[in-house]
């Protein structure tokens, strides 16, 4: 403490006798004014005693006598080419003999500097990159003042501005198919019209039709086609029953109505957005009864299949007998014109009709001893549970 409060006093008794601390003492001689207080000891040829030197100077300079008289402030070239208001820059080792490079920029032929050059191939590098714009066929850009008023728009090709940040050009791609999911994640109860509940998700498809309006009407685009094509698929159901809703025949009238009343909507609000399209992705019942649900559907299922088996044989019946009907019709036209040719006819047919499936054995009586192979026969009676039949010829024989 006894240290610390006489370090205080000779700090007071320095400034009260008009002794700046960094630099050499006043004309009074009490205190630590003299040589013997300061931290460079004078020479013996001086008569003048040094103060301590300035740190903050550079050394090498005239006599400290002088003051700060005939100094300047360093400027930007100075700084650059290391060297200091009052030649080269003090390095570790002092005065203008200290060691070490010094470092300095190349000059153009009469010494001047290549600095202002270097600055202005930077700054015309700089505004040819932020003012030039290439827009591909599928986009279009929003140019901004700063960033937020709006200036204009750009259309594909290439396309000039203001350099940033004086202007700012955003590039959308006003083509590009934009699709959202509603209902694939979990859960999406809809009221059908018969007052029934079903599980439906469903994809919408829509793009930007006017850039302006898109970025600037609504605060949210996307959450407005969400939140509108859930309004209008709410609506459509509303107005179908569960029958139709799930066994699909209905689909393509709900995803046609769904689109063209979000169209309408999205074009009262100005939002500059085209719905391309609505599928339909999953119909279910509730998950509590869908069990109930899968088997009704199963019945009804059935009954169609048994119901489309019923036409189907009724068809096939009522044209082999309209054949049979046109047929009959024929032959007796035949008949008609020549009754005995036709009844003999009809004869052969029926009987080779009626024989086509036995065992036949002919046999001739004119001169011949016939021959029955019985036992043969009798197998084939046995294994076919029919008996043969002879048939004699109704020539002259016995």
């Amino acid at each position: 403490m006894e240290r610390l409060g006489g370090l205080f006093d000779k700090i007071g008794l320095a400034m009260a006798g008009g002794k700046n601390p960094w630099g050499k003492a006043g004309s009074g001689s009490g205190g630590d004014g003299d040589g013997g207080g300061s931290d460079t000891p004078p020479s013996s040829g001086d008569e003048t005693p040094r103060g301590p030197r300035n740190p903050w100077l550079p050394g090498g300079g005239s006599d400290a006598g002088d003051g700060n008289r005939g100094r300047r402030g360093a400027n930007i070239e100075d700084i650059f080419r290391n060297r200091g208001p009052e030649g080269p820059r003090r390095r570790s080792g002092g005065g203008p003999g200290g060691g070490g490079p010094t470092f300095r920029l190349p000059q153009r032929p009469g010494g001047k500097s290549w600095f202002p050059i270097a600055v202005a191939a930077i700054a015309v590098v700089w505004i040819a990159a932020t003012s030039t714009h290439f827009v591909q066929p599928r986009e279009q850009g929003i140019v901004t003042w700063f960033g937020g008023k709006y200036s204009g728009t750009m259309d594909p090709g290439t396309n000039f501005s203001f350099p940033w940040p004086i202007q700012t050009v955003t590039v959308v791609d006003v083509s590009e198919i934009r699709l959202e999911e509603i209902g694939s994640g979990g859960e999406n109860l809809i009221l059908t019209g018969d007052q029934n509940l079903v599980d439906l998700s469903y994809l919408v498809r829509w793009n930007i039709k006017d850039l302006v309006q898109f970025q600037y009407e609504l605060p949210d685009p996307e959450a407005t086609v969400r939140e509108v094509a859930e309004s209008a698929m709410r609506e459509s159901i509303a107005e179908t029953n569960l029958d139709t809703v799930l066994s699909g025949s209905g689909r393509a009238a709900v995803e046609a109505r769904v689109r063209e009343r979000m169209q309408s909507i999205l074009d009262a609000y100005d939002a500059g957005i085209a719905v391309q399209g609505v599928e339909v992705a999953r119909t279910e019942a509730p998950s509590q009864v869908i069990e109930a649900f899968n088997d009704v559907l199963a019945a009804r299922q059935d009954r169609e299949r048994n119901l489309n088996d019923a036409r189907r044989y009724q068809q096939q019946v009522l044209a082999n007998a309209q054949g049979s009907a046109a047929e009959f019709n024929e032959i007796y036209a035949q008949y008609r014109l020549a009754p005995e040719v036709t009844r003999r006819r009809l004869y052969y047919e029926t009987m080779e009709e009626v024989l086509r499936g036995t065992d036949k054995t002919i046999v001739e009586g004119t001169g011949v001893t016939p021959y029955l192979p019985l036992p043969e026969v009798r197998r084939r009676a046995q294994g076919q549970a029919a008996q043969p039949l002879v048939v004699n010829p109704p020539a002259g024989g016995q």
